[in-house]
């Protein structure tokens, strides 16, 4: 991770047969096209590697969750459980819709809680986000059982954890909706793109008008086309496209390099006293994107970050205070700041169910420190990394 680490002449031939046609939209201009057709190739390209049947792409990874669940029926007034840790554009995509994010402890797993999520389903509730943050998953058995139990919603967020899987299906594809981000830093990337999957036709058929204006997208004519429903603009683009279909065709390779250098990390730092690793549950098997540890203290787990930086490693993330990923820094959603004014009851509730302690969520996340994997590392650059993270821990942990 990430992708670009290793682009090539792949991505630069499926860029230029876009070009060379001069049509840069997803839809229409069929005359001009000379057959070519990236979002529809890399639709059916993810069908098939997700094993998941209705493949949407859209601009981003925010909008694959925003469309997603407006597909799914989730509006104005609805309750959606979502975990501490996760990415902005989580509860961003739960408030343009109107919706009310719910904040969510996070167990050993660095995802969801399903204990806590059952304290939190009331009738309001209509939706369990499950976010697979760096590279692996929560125990989405569980929280399937809980979904179903309540006819809810279950979407998976797998914008980190693409080429990841859970009892033997493909990360995304276990939930009503999957969503994936193809962002610059992504393990593949579009440059900036997403995708929902599903197994329902039917939000399919509205993410694909819902993400362009409610066109209904039938017949050959474009200015023609009804609009069944109200929509709005989240388009892919066909040379981001071009460039996600030819990174795809990589990601075995990718997940494969990444699980060969996280091994190796891993087998080195088992062996030190007072260090333990985040939680798989039974049946998941990684993407490789992340290596997640504990360090016995939050206090050890600061020291370690400074120590293992002062051998000038990068690469190693302490998303305990970090602005974007961990609730201790969202007074923005906490207390409803928003350059469009919020409804009096809407940024009233957003503070009733979010502005308060999750102390379970501190107690894994104050202790974690994140190891980026990446691709592009020789077999030197791997070996003198692993050699000087051991370095520092053990200085710190001694």
């Amino acid at each position: 991770m990430p992708g670009f680490e290793l682009f090539g002449d792949k991505e630069r031939q499926s860029v230029q047969e876009v070009l060379d046609t001069g049509v840069l939209m997803r839809y229409g201009f069929d005359p001009m096209r000379q057959g070519v057709w990236k979002s529809r190739e890399l639709e059916a390209a993810l069908s098939h590697r997700m094993e998941t049947p209705h493949v949407h792409l859209v601009s981003s990874g925010t909008a694959a969750l925003t469309v997603a669940l407006a597909s799914a029926g989730v509006g104005a007034g609805d309750e959606v459980i979502m975990p501490t840790f996760t990415f902005v554009a989580s509860f961003e995509a739960v408030i343009a819709l109107g919706a009310i994010p719910v904040l969510c402890d996070i167990d050993e797993t660095l995802t969801l809680d399903p204990e806590a999520v059952a304290s939190l389903i009331n009738t309001k509730t209509r939706a369990i986000m499950v976010v697979h943050m760096c590279g692996s998953m929560a125990n989405l058995r569980s929280l399937k059982a809980l979904a179903d139990q309540h006819n809810l919603l279950l979407l998976e967020d797998a914008c980190q954890a693409i080429g990841g899987s859970y009892e033997g299906k493909p990360l995304g594809s276990y939930g009503d909706v999957g969503c994936f981000s193809f962002d610059f830093v992504k393990t593949i990337t579009c440059g900036e793109g997403g995708a929902l999957i599903t197994h329902s036709r039917e939000i399919y058929q509205k993410a694909h008008a819902y993400s362009d204006h409610g066109h209904d997208h039938l017949g050959n004519d474009r200015g023609a086309e009804e609009h069944p429903y109200l929509g709005y603009n989240y388009r892919i683009s066909e040379l981001h496209a071009a460039v996600g279909l030819a990174q795809l065709a990589k990601l075995d390779r990718f997940i494969s390099i990444q699980k060969k250098n996280y091994s190796l990390i891993r087998e080195a730092l088992k062996e030190i006293p007072g260090i333990g690793f985040r939680k798989v549950p039974e049946g998941g098997e990684e993407n490789f994107s992340f290596l997640n540890i504990f360090l016995p203290t939050e206090a050890l787990a600061r020291e370690a970050r400074i120590a293992i930086a002062q051998t000038g490693v990068d690469g190693v993330f302490y998303w305990y205070d970090n602005n974007w990923h961990y609730h201790r820094r969202w007074d923005h959603l906490k207390k409803g700041i928003s350059s469009a004014p919020l409804a009096a009851e809407f940024k009233n509730r957003l503070r009733e169910l979010n502005d308060r302690d999750f102390p379970k969520s501190d107690h894994w996340m104050g202790r974690n420190l994140s190891l980026l994997i990446k691709l592009g590392w020789n077999e030197q650059e791997l070996e003198d990394r692993t050699l000087k993270l051991v370095y520092a821990l053990k200085k710190v942990l001694s």
